[in-house]
């Protein structure tokens, strides 16, 4: 294959950024009430310019009972007041336009709260609302039912299982009939069938767009489109599995006309969270191909290797396993479509405990992972905290949880028997709980690791007198200043193009250690290698997987996790040694 020339690039801002992902509510406290607030975003500002990123994507402030930490929302155009005010939202939307940085926001429209005036007119059956949600009766001819939070005569709709646990349906007693929540019963599903809820969504991401922001991040997007099983039936039938709704039968309609209706004339970034694992190359480029109508997807494919039937539960994975899904992405959407590259966000633990070494090569393991993000072709993505090498968090009982998707599952699983005690998964909850990801930003060493003067509303690591902010802005060989370089060579060097654009070929695709690829832009050719392994490994160039002698290429040192000493710079190109969680940038010339 032909290496692309940068006559070849189709640019675009949003490929050339490096995002950051802000948790409001664990970023930064201004008012002592432990919750993370807007005047604390804007209070780092500086900050987020100084480490040098493009875009921010902010997690949901919207109005909410926070049955799921914001993502139920109860009002789509207002401000919860635990995060602030309108206006405080504006003088962030300002604050970050004057130091060139752009805001997406989160958009969650396959649910509402049930607390959202929709739902709550959506209770009287003759209101043109009740048809913005999914109610169904329940199955009367169930047998030996006993019923389940519905009547005793009813069994739920059908036997979908909700993602948090128990049954996808909850029975309203002042309608007399079930409605469909994927997620948490306080999340009902929004009726995307009714032509209504998609004129009502789209006129509030206009809205949105009017204020000034600069995209959306879709909340599990391809859910919307729910199978006939469930939307010609009433009761549903049970052929079909929850897991129907995964790139249902008329999501890309839905999505053609969302992008027709708000995104086709606006130099606007559209990410889609893609729910789901394995999902074929033709339906990822017809999310995000030429002719898609996002910019990009997030997959699930990586943070599911090591992941059991049920949140407690782990499996183990190889540096084959994790090649092999980038490998499958990196070559799916080379020449249609676009990646974006995450090791952790909100919904997953930290990156250095899941797929590094959190202790004693716990700096230079996070740093390998910064250069695998920065380094793919894709844009890249820092949740925050990832920049100083947080870790997850050593949670002892079940009490110290906060996320309904642990709660939930834990809870049922010991009032049903399924489970002994909370010790007995404890191990497995301290490895998958999306609350690693959520525990307060370490900012310095003080109480609360600087983070809040109140009780914060989650714990706060116990090792922040080790790993903060402060600590790592201070050393320059910290993996915050690691962060900085990485960001300075992809967004302001000769050889940003390359490491932007350029085509992506994996080396050696069954090294059990080392992963490494070459970057190629027209004559311009990036090595890098990454060395999972903690102990030293022997890496080379395959001649015969290459399209030059790597016998006489030279190796110039771009960038390393061990700094520039002989050993990294003083190398033949054509095979080196690498030590424990070492990564190398070359350019090849």
């Amino acid at each position: 294959m032909a290496a692309p020339t940068t006559d070849d690039i189709d640019r675009a801002w949003w490929k050339e950024s490096v995002i950051y992902q802000i948790y409001p509510r664990s970023f930064n406290d201004t008012d002592g009430d432990g919750v993370g607030d807007i005047p604390g975003i804007i209070e780092k500002l500086d900050y987020l310019d100084e480490l040098g990123v493009d875009i921010i994507w902010l997690n949901p402030v919207y109005e909410s009972p926070n049955a799921d930490n914001g993502y139920d929302i109860a009002d789509y155009q207002s401000i919860m007041d635990e995060f602030g005010t309108m206006d405080d939202w504006e003088r962030l939307l300002d604050g970050l336009h004057d130091r060139d940085i752009k805001l997406i926001m989160d958009l969650v429209v396959n649910h509402t709260s049930d607390e959202h005036e929709w739902f709550v007119n959506a209770r009287d059956v003759d209101s043109e609302y009740h048809d913005y949600y999914i109610w169904r009766h329940g199955r009367t001819d169930v047998d030996g039912f006993t019923g389940h939070h519905g009547p005793e005569d009813e069994a739920p709709p059908n036997e979908w299982e909700s993602f948090f646990g128990g049954p996808a349906w909850a029975y309203d007693e002042e309608v007399g009939k079930w409605y469909l929540h994927l997620f948490d019963e306080k999340q009902p599903d929004l009726n995307w069938e009714n032509p209504a809820v998609r004129e009502e969504v789209f006129d509030m991401m206009e809205w949105w767009l009017d204020k000034g922001i600069d995209g959306f991040r879709m909340d599990v997007i391809n859910l919307l489109s729910k199978p006939p099983e469930v939307t010609d039936h009433d009761p549903p039938t049970n052929t079909s599995q929850m897991w129907d709704s995964i790139d249902g039968p008329r999501i890309h309609e839905f999505l053609d006309e969302m992008h027709e209706a708000v995104l086709d004339d606006k130099d606007v970034f559209a990410l889609g969270e893609m729910i789901g694992q394995g999902m074929d190359m033709e339906t990822a480029r017809r999310y995000v191909g030429a002719d898609g109508p996002l910019s990009t997807l997030f997959h699930f494919d990586h943070v599911l290797l090591d992941h059991g039937g049920v949140i407690w539960e782990t499996n183990e994975w190889t540096l084959n396993d994790l090649r092999d899904v980038f490998n499958r992405w990196q070559y799916g959407l080379a020449d249609e479509g676009w990646n974006s590259i995450y090791l952790s966000n909100h919904d997953q633990p930290r990156l250095v405990s899941r797929f590094g070494n959190d202790g004693e090569y716990r700096e230079e393991s996070a740093k390998l992972l910064a250069t695998l993000i920065f380094t793919l072709r894709g844009t890249p993505y820092i949740f925050q905290g990832a920049e100083i090498g947080m870790t997850n968090y050593p949670f002892d009982s079940l009490e110290e949880f906060r996320d309904v998707e642990t709660v939930n599952p834990v809870e049922n699983a010991l009032e049903s028997g399924a489970v002994d005690s909370f010790d007995d998964i404890k191990h497995g909850l301290r490895q998958n709980s999306r609350d690693n990801a959520r525990t307060p930003i370490q900012w310095d060493d003080s109480d609360n690791a600087g983070f809040t003067d109140g009780e914060p509303w989650i714990g706060v690591n116990p090792n922040h007198d080790e790993i903060n902010v402060e600590a790592a802005r201070q050393d320059e060989d910290s993996i915050w200043h690691y962060y900085r370089e990485l960001i300075d060579l992809r967004s302001d060097s000769d050889v940003s193009d390359v490491m932007v654009y350029g085509r992506y070929d994996v080396l050696i695709n069954d090294h059990e250690e080392v992963w490494s690829y070459i970057r190629t832009l027209g004559d311009e050719r990036l090595l890098i290698t990454l060395n999972f392994a903690e102990w030293e490994s022997h890496t080379w160039i395959p001649e015969e997987e290459v399209d030059f002698d790597p016998q006489e290429m030279e190796a110039e040192l771009l960038l390393s996790n061990y700094g520039d000493d002989e050993r990294a710079t003083d190398v033949d190109a054509a095979a080196f040694d690498l030590r424990p969680w070492e990564a190398r940038v070359y350019r090849l010339t």
